[in-house]
C-alpha cells in the first residue's frame, strides 16, 4: 500500500491522497467466499469465460483473484462486464499462481484495453466513477493447466460501500466526451479517503487531469519522486484549469510501486470547485 504522506497547508493549498492501486490490484488478495452469487459450474472451470458477460458483482467480490459468480443478461441490473479475454503466452505455462509477473501483464493488458473499450484516452478513464478488476482462475482451475485472465468493467472498487450499476453495455460510453454523470467528483472537505460521486451532483471537488510520471518501461522512481512530481504538477494543472486563480486549492491522487508495476503510470490532479 502506498504511504500517506502528511499534507502541508499552503495557497495555493495542496490536498494529498494516496491511494492503494484501486484500478489495477484489485484481484489479488487470495479467494474468498463469494456469496449465494456463485455458479458452481464457474468455480473452478478451466474454459475461458465468455466476452461481454454481465455480473452483478459487489465490492467485497473484487479483492478475489477469482471470481464466479452468476452471468446474468446485460439487460439486467448488474455492476460488472467483462470487455477483455486472454489466454497467457507460454511463458505462464510453469508460473507460479501468485507470480509478479503474472500481476504485471494483466494489469497492463486490461488497463490499455479499459480506455479503448470506453472510447477514451487514459486521463480520462482514470477520472471516472468506473475502474477495472481482472480475474484468474482458480487454484484448481490453475494446477489443471488453465490460464486466461478476464478484465471486468465495474461502477466503483473494493474500497466501495456499494457498486453503481451500469447501463447495458459501457462499450464507448464516453466516446463522444468525458460525462458528469460518470466522472468522479467528492463532496467533502478533503480528497481523502472521500467516496466518489458523480460530477452531475453538487460537490466540492473535481478529479480534473492527470499525470504521468514514465512511461511504459521506465522504473519506478520511488515515492519521494512520485509524490513530488505529482504535487509540482498538479499545482500548475489545476492552477491552469481554474483559470490561474491568485488563490486556489488543489489535491492529488497517486499511487505506490506495486500499482505501478501493474502498468499505472498515473496520478491525478483534483480542484476543489463546484463546477
Amino acid at each position: 500500500m502506498s504511504r500517506l504522506p502528511n499534507p502541508t497547508s499552503r495557497r495555493p493549498r495542496d490536498i494529498v491522497c494516496a491511494l492503494a492501486a484501486g484500478l489495477v490490484l484489485l484481484a489479488g488478495c487470495g479467494e474468498q467466499p463469494q456469496g449465494v452469487t456463485i455458479d458452481p459450474e464457474q468455480v473452478d472451470a478451466t474454459q475461458a469465460p465468455l466476452l461481454g458477460a454481465c455480473r452483478a458483482l459487489d465490492p467485497k467480490d473484487l479483492a478475489n483473484a477469482a471470481n464466479a459468480s452468476v452471468v446474468v443478461a446485460c439487460t439486467e441490473p448488474h455492476t460488472a462486464e467483462t470487455y477483455l479475454v486472454r489466454h497467457l503466452p507460454e511463458e505462464f505455462m510453469d508460473a507460479g499462481y501468485d507470480d509478479p509477473r503474472l500481476v504485471s501483464f494483466a494489469g497492463r493488458a486490461c488497463s490499455t484495453a479499459f480506455s479503448e473499450f470506453l472510447g477514451t484516452d487514459e486521463s480520462v478513464s482514470m477520472r471516472t466513477l468506473l475502474n477495472w478488476v481482472w480475474f484468474r482462475p482458480s487454484e484448481n482451475a490453475w494446477k489443471e493447466g488453465a490460464r486466461w485472465f478476464r478484465c471486468d468493467a465495474v461502477g466503483g472498487a473494493a474500497s466501495s460501500t456499494r457498486l453503481t450499476l451500469l447501463p447495458e453495455t459501457v462499450s464507448a460510453l464516453l466516446a463522444q466526451g468525458p460525462d458528469d454523470a460518470w466522472m468522479a467528483c467528492v463532496d467533502a472537505p478533503s480528497v481523502s479517503d472521500s467516496p466518489r460521486i458523480a460530477c452531475d451532483q453538487p460537490h466540492l471537488w473535481r478529479a480534473v487531469t492527470t499525470i504521468k510520471l514514465g512511461d511504459a518501461e521506465a522504473t519506478y522512481p520511488g515515492d519521494d519522486v512520485a509524490l513530488r512530481r505529482t504535487k509540482d504538477f498538479c499545482s500548475r494543472s489545476v492552477s491552469a484549469w481554474l483559470g490561474y486563480p491568485p488563490d486556489f486549492d488543489f489535491g492529488y491522487t497517486w499511487f505506490g510501486e506495486a500499482a505501478w508495476q501493474s502498468g499505472n503510470r498515473r496520478s491525478v490532479c483534483w480542484a476543489r470547485t463546484s463546477k
